[in-house]
């Protein structure tokens, strides 16, 4: 079971709580610019914490700093980093919420598409149905994202699903 924790800022408490199958993606949406120093020393506490650390949408920054790997969101639609060269361990994983992103996600050649949303009641709310109809349609491994908490971690397990990701699953409690 692999899981994967979105987070907006450094805060080692929260890191601190989480257990080695739980991977870090940093993600930054506000208009603020990238801070390189910041996502420096994450990278070191989780390198220190033996946890992966994953930049969110900015793939040339993630090689520079020799990050685990990048995370490209449903909104990036861009095939330019295809042109780059990566090292072997450096990983692409992508977030979908529909048939159409997925397939962008699966030219962008990500390992692991992120679907959402599963249990969150947003407008990309998907239920569990329709989030296994779009799983099925893939042969990439799938994540699951949007609203896991402890109550609904059995449901993930009835639908054969290991890999979750979040936020507030991870900031409140962590795994038990």
């Amino acid at each position: 079971m692999e899981k994967y924790y979105f987070i907006n800022e450094f805060d080692t408490n929260n890191i601190n709580k989480q257990d080695k199958q739980t991977s870090i993606i940093y993600r930054n949406y506000a208009k603020k610019k990238l801070n390189e120093e910041t996502i420096f020393k994450i990278k070191m506490y989780c390198k220190k914490k033996t946890i992966k650390f994953y930049l969110s949408n900015n793939i040339k920054l993630a090689i520079k700093l020799n990050l685990d790997g990048v995370y490209i969101p449903a909104f990036n639609k861009n095939l330019n980093h295809l042109a780059y060269s990566f090292k072997k361990n450096f990983k692409i994983i992508g977030s979908a919420h529909n048939l159409k992103e997925i397939k962008i996600k699966e030219n962008q050649n990500v390992e692991k598409i992120f679907i959402s949303s599963l249990f969150k009641r947003n407008k990309n709310f998907l239920g569990i149905n329709k989030f296994k109809n779009l799983a099925r349609l893939t042969k990439k491994n799938v994540v699951a994202l949007g609203g896991i908490s402890n109550n609904n971690l059995n449901e993930l397990r009835l639908l054969e699903q290991k890999d979750f990701a979040g936020i507030s699953f991870f900031k409140k409690k962590g795994l038990k």
